[in-house]
């Protein structure tokens, strides 16, 4: 299948997606503020630089799209377009994402990741991801995965 768009439009539209303060990050980020908490964002002294640090709980949480980091959900679908280049881009992000959670955890950091299908459709479906993730945050648990 060939792209809609001429490059330069397409090229122009990927550069506009960005890596901070995404849409479902400021869902978690607002989610967690109205519950009380404070946090550090994208802390550059942690491996894989987390969206959410909360230092007081020894806790990051990694909010990830389901495109960029290929999550097996329905949201996720490989481009027809140099399917090459994006398989190995996708798998890459997959194994930064797996030397910086390996890193976090030996250095005694409970780490949650929540994922963009978690936080798509309506409030009471955020609402009951935040929820989870706070009650997470109050517990001792080690590792959280949204949605599971």
């Amino acid at each position: 299948m060939t792209d809609t768009v001429s490059p330069a439009v397409r090229s122009r539209m990927m550069s506009g997606i960005r890596a901070k303060d995404t849409k479902p990050e400021m869902i978690v980020r607002h989610g967690l503020h109205r519950a009380g908490f404070r946090y550090v964002l994208h802390d550059r002294r942690l491996p894989g630089r987390p969206d959410v640090v909360l230092p007081r709980y020894r806790a990051v949480i990694f909010v990830n799209g389901c495109f960029w980091h290929g999550h097996a959900c329905r949201f996720f679908r490989l481009p027809a377009t140099r399917p090459e280049f994006w398989s190995a881009k996708i798998e890459r992000n997959r194994t930064n994402d797996a030397a910086a959670c390996a890193s976090l955890v030996a250095a005694g950091w409970r780490m949650a990741t929540v994922w963009e299908c978690a936080l798509r459709g309506n409030e009471v479906t955020r609402g009951e991801a935040i929820s989870r993730l706070v009650q997470w945050l109050r517990s001792r648990s080690a590792r959280l995965e949204l949605p599971e």
